[in-house]
C-alpha cells in the first residue's frame, strides 16, 4: 500500500542519518507532494512511525525523530546498581526534554520569570487533569496542585493540620524510607500497620483508625516500595470505606501509576465518596527527574491550606519546568515514553526473576512482585542484610537493605530491596550471581565454626 512506501522510506531516512535524531520531518504537504499523493496516506505513515517510537510530534509545529541516547556510559565503569531509584540516564530522551524546553521559553516566555499560582499554571493543570482521568482519576483542575516532585507533597501533607483535628500518621511496615526519614525530621508521631506481600490486614487497619488519633493513612497501593507488590481491589475499596467511617485521610503515593499493565487496577482515590483520599502523582520516574514535578489531588476541605503552605514553602513550583511537562504531555511525548519504559521495565523484572530463581535458593526468596521497579529479596536466617550489603559495595555492586523502611520500634525484615531501574539484563545475571557468591563467602567460616564446635563437644 502507499502509506507503507512512505513509511519505509521515512524510515530509511531516520536509520541512515539522513533525518538526524532531533530533526525535523518534511511537511504533510511536503511529503504528500514529493510522493504524488493524499495528505491522508502520509498521517497515516506518520502514524506508524509514532506507534514504533520513532518520531512524536508537537502541536503547531511537527514532528521530530527521537534521540535514543546512550548516557548511560557515564555510570562508572562495572558497577550494578540496585539501590537507586532515579531513572537510567541512558533511557531519558534529553533531546526531547530540551526541544520542550525550547519550545516552552517560546510559547511561555511571558510567564517564565513571574512568580504564578502556588498550585499551578491553569493549562498544565487541565493537562494533568486530562492525564489523570485514564487512570480513573476524575478531579477537576481546581482540585490539582502542582509540586516540585511527590516529596514536596509528602511533606506539606506531613506539616500541616488536618481537619479531623488528629495529629498521628500510620505508615505501612515496611514504608518507602524517604517517608520515614521526612516524619523522623518533623517530629511527628509514626504508627505502623504491617503490609506483606498478601497485602494488608485489614481487621489490624481499621483497630488503629478506630482506636488511634490518625491524622492520615500513608500508602504506596501500587507497586510498594520495597515489597513491589499492588494491594487488591478489595483492600482499596475497604481503605476508602473506613476513611469515611473512622474521619482519617488517606494519602495515596501513587508514583508508578504510568507503569501500570492492568487496566482495571484503579487506586484508591476512584474508590472515595467521601472527599477524604490525598492522591499523589509523580512524573520523575518516567523521564523528568530532574525537574522535580509532582502532582497532588485534593478534597475541596484541603486547598485553602495547602495552598497557603504550599506558597510558604516556595512560592511557586518553577514555571519552566511546569511549562515543559505541559508541552510533553500535549505532544503525547509522555506517553509514548511511559510506554517504553513499560515495555524496558517489565523485561528486566522478569530477567531479575529468572535470575533469582537459576542462583538463590537455600534460604533466599524473591517477594513477587506485581511489576513496577522494585522487588524484595528476603535472607536466610544467619545473613545479616546491612552486613551483606557492605560486603557487596566492596565488589562495586549496591542493594538496599529493608532495615531503612521500617521505624525504630518495628522488627525489621532481614532483606534487601532490588531495583531494575539502573540495570540491563547482563547486569541483573551478574549481580544476583554475586550476590550468591558474597553471600557464600559470608556464611562459609560460619558453617565451618558451627561444624568445628560439634566436633569438640563430641570428643
Amino acid at each position: 500500500m502507499k502509506y507503507e512506501h512512505v513509511k519505509d522510506d521515512l524510515k530509511q531516512r531516520i536509520n541512515s542519518g539522513a533525518i538526524k535524531p532531533g530533526g525535523k520531518l518534511p511537511s504533510i504537504r511536503e511529503l504528500s507532494v514529493q510522493w504524488e499523493c493524499s495528505k491522508n496516506t502520509v498521517i497515516r505513515a506518520i502514524d506508524e512511525l509514532e506507534k514504533e517510537h520513532l518520531i512524536y510530534s508537537v502541536p503547531k509545529s511537527g514532528h521530530y525523530v527521537i534521540v535514543r541516547s546512550s548516557k548511560s556510559e557515564d555510570r562508572p565503569e562495572g558497577r550494578i546498581d540496585f539501590a537507586m531509584a532515579a531513572p537510567d540516564p541512558g533511557v531519558i530522551p534529553y533531546e526531547e526534554i530540551q526541544h520542550g524546553l525550547n519550545r516552552a521559553v517560546q510559547l511561555y516566555g511571558d510567564r517564565l520569570f513571574t512568580y504564578g499560582d502556588p498550585l499551578g499554571s491553569p493549562s498544565l493543570r487541565e493537562a494533568i487533569s486530562r492525564h489523570l482521568a485514564d487512570s480513573q482519576i476524575f478531579a477537576g483542575s481546581e482540585r490539582i496542585g502542582v509540586v516540585s516532585g511527590a516529596q514536596q507533597a509528602l511533606h506539606l501533607l506531613a506539616s500541616m493540620p488536618f481537619p479531623n483535628g488528629k495529629s498521628a500518621i500510620l505508615v505501612e511496615q515496611p514504608c518507602y524510607a524517604g517517608m520515614l526519614k521526612l516524619l523522623n525530621l518533623l517530629g511527628v508521631t509514626a504508627i505502623g500497620v504491617t503490609r506483606t506481600e498478601s497485602g494488608l490486614d485489614l481487621d489490624e487497619l481499621e483497630r488503629h483508625f478506630r482506636n488511634n488519633a490518625i491524622k492520615f493513612f500513608y500508602t504506596v497501593p501500587r507497586f510498594h516500595n520495597p515489597l513491589g507488590t499492588s494491594l487488591s481491589r478489595r483492600e482499596k475499596e475497604a481503605i476508602a470505606s473506613m476513611a469515611e467511617k473512622y474521619d482519617v485521610y488517606i494519602v495515596e503515593d501513587d508514583y508508578l501509576a504510568d507503569l501500570e499493565t492492568d487496566g482495571k487496577s484503579d487506586p484508591i482515590c476512584s474508590y472515595d465518596h467521601s472527599g477524604r483520599v490525598i492522591y499523589i502523582r509523580s512524573f520523575s520516574k518516567i523521564m523528568l527527574p530532574g525537574l522535580r514535578l509532582g502532582a497532588a489531588v485534593l478534597p475541596q476541605a484541603l486547598i485553602p491550606l495547602f495552598r497557603m503552605y504550599k506558597s510558604s514553602s516556595d512560592l511557586s513550583t518553577s514555571a519552566l519546568s511546569q511549562a515543559a511537562l505541559e508541552i510533553h504531555l500535549g505532544s503525547g511525548l509522555f506517553q509514548r515514553h511511559a510506554d517504553m519504559m513499560r515495555k524496558r521495565y517489565g523485561i528486566r523484572m522478569k530477567a531479575l526473576q529468572e535470575a533469582c530463581g537459576r542462583h538463590l535458593n537455600e534460604g533466599f526468596r524473591l517477594i513477587q512482585p506485581a511489576g513496577g521497579i522494585f522487588a524484595q529479596l528476603e535472607l536466610p536466617g544467619p545473613l545479616a542484610a546491612e552486613e551483606l550489603a557492605a560486603a557487596l559495595r566492596q565488589k562495586d555492586v549496591h542493594v538496599f537493605p529493608t532495615v531503612h523502611c521500617f521505624l525504630p520500634s518495628v522488627e525489621s525484615a532481614n532483606g534487601l530491596r532490588l531495583g531494575v531501574i539502573r540495570t540491563n539484563e547482563e547486569e541483573i545475571e551478574e549481580g544476583v550471581r554475586m550476590i550468591r557468591q558474597t553471600a557464600d563467602e559470608l556464611m562459609s567460616p560460619r558453617r565451618t565454626n558451627k561444624l568445628s564446635r560439634a566436633a569438640v563437644t563430641w570428643i
